[in-house]
Order: structure tokens, then C-alpha cells, then sequence
């Protein structure tokens, strides 16, 4: 039983490897959708808004909205906990690689690729012009890394968090997919008994019934 998290620069091709992944090895797809849908059972029903939407400048200074906000992500960690605790399970993205980090059996894999391919994938996907898939691009890496580094203190590209890095602009989704299957498999053989293993996280009975359910849920329905 292990945890796969994957990290990605946004049109680098991440989704469809972490999925393909998830396919291959029988795991289940955790996503931003998944993630939102169990906190939605909690109350927090704007978290997909939230994390989307940067604080402006006046907003930081806003106690009671900051503090909201730090509720939520601590309810985000808890959550991604008990998805991990599960096990067998692929995690897209939500900083599961410094929530999940130090466990023994989390493979932390981090999807990459130039500004310059990202725009020009995100501009067919979308059918949209280049100005428009370059504005689209910068939006999303600054949300990503703004709420990385301004709720876990981390730089976002810091790759010593990351067992695996893969280029997309050089290495296709097939063989990236192929090639965390197989990082997987060789770091779970050799892997340490002697550290924190998934198994140790503690996690409060109800939620971790509402991920299962959900989990077995989302599978019912593929």
C-alpha cells in the first residue's frame, strides 16, 4: 500500500500522467474536484473559489478573513491525511508533497515543463490565441505558488521535496506515466521500515469514513 503525490506546473501535463497512473496501478484519482467535494460535506463549500482567488493586498490585513483561510487549509490537511491514510491512492497537486512529506511509503513526483511548451499546449487545448493562453498560464503558476509558499512556507520548485522530476517538454506523458510507475514500484522494495509509514497518521474516524465513502463512491461510477 503506498501514496503517489503529484505536483505540476500547470500545461505541463500532469493531470493526464497522475491519471494514467492511477489507471495502470489500480489506485484512485484524488483531485482537486474529489478534495472539494469532501470538504463541501463540512461546510466548506467555496474551497475550489478560495484557493482559485489570491487575497488582494487589503485582504491580507483582514484577521478574520485570514483566519477562515487558515481554517481551511488545516481542514485541507486533514483531509489529503486521511485520503493518504486509505493508501493506494495518486494525489493531483493540493501540496500533498509537503503535507505528506516525511512518510516512508508517499512517492513525491513533480510534472514540469517551459513556459514556452505549457502556452503553446494550453493554446490548442483551449482554442484560444496566444496572448490569451501566456495570461492564462502566468494566472495559474502565480495562484499555485502563492498558495504554496504563503501556507507552507516552501518555494514552490524547491525540488528536494521531490523523489521524481520529470520534463514534459522533452519526455512524453506516456513515458513520464511509465516512468513513475516504475519509480514507485523500486522506491516501495527498498523503502525504510524503520520511519513513519501512512499507517501511523491519525485521523478522526468520521472523516475517514466520508473519504472512504467517497473513494468507493467515485470507483462505482467510473
Amino acid at each position: 500500500m503506498s501514496v503517489i503525490t503529484i505536483s505540476r506546473d500547470y500545461g505541463s501535463e500532469g493531470d493526464t500522467i497522475a491519471q494514467k497512473v492511477a489507471e495502470t496501478l489500480g489506485y484512485h484519482f484524488v483531485d482537486l474536484k474529489f478534495i472539494g467535494t469532501v470538504l463541501g460535506q463540512y461546510g466548506y463549500v467555496e474551497f475550489d473559489e478560495a484557493y482559485k482567488n489570491l487575497p488582494s493586498f487589503w485582504e491580507r490585513f483582514d484577521a478574520e478573513r485570514e483566519k477562515q483561510r487558515e481554517v481551511m487549509v488545516k481542514m485541507l490537511n486533514q483531509v489529503i491525511q486521511a485520503v493518504a491514510h486509505h493508501g493506494d491512492v495518486v494525489i493531483l497537486g493540493r501540496s500533498g508533497f509537503e503535507v505528506l512529506r516525511g512518510f516512508t511509503d508517499v512517492f513525491h513526483v513533480r510534472v514540469q515543463a517551459p513556459f514556452s511548451v505549457r502556452v503553446e499546449r494550453v493554446m490548442e487545448q483551449q482554442k484560444i490565441t496566444l496572448e490569451q493562453a501566456e495570461l492564462m498560464v502566468k494566472s495559474k503558476d502565480k495562484v499555485r505558488l502563492a498558495f504554496v509558499e504563503e501556507f507552507y512556507e516552501i518555494p514552490w520548485g524547491s525540488i528536494q521535496a521531490f523523489d521524481l522530476i520529470v520534463n514534459t517538454g522533452k519526455i512524453s506523458p506516456d513515458l513520464a506515466a511509465s516512468w513513475v510507475i516504475e519509480g514507485v514500484k523500486s522506491f516501495m522494495s527498498g523503502r525504510k521500515t524503520d520511519q513513519p509509514s501512512i499507517a501511523s497518521i491519525v485521523v478522526d474516524r468520521v472523516l475517514a469514513e466520508s473519504v472512504s465513502d467517497e473513494l468507493k463512491c467515485k470507483k462505482e461510477h467510473k
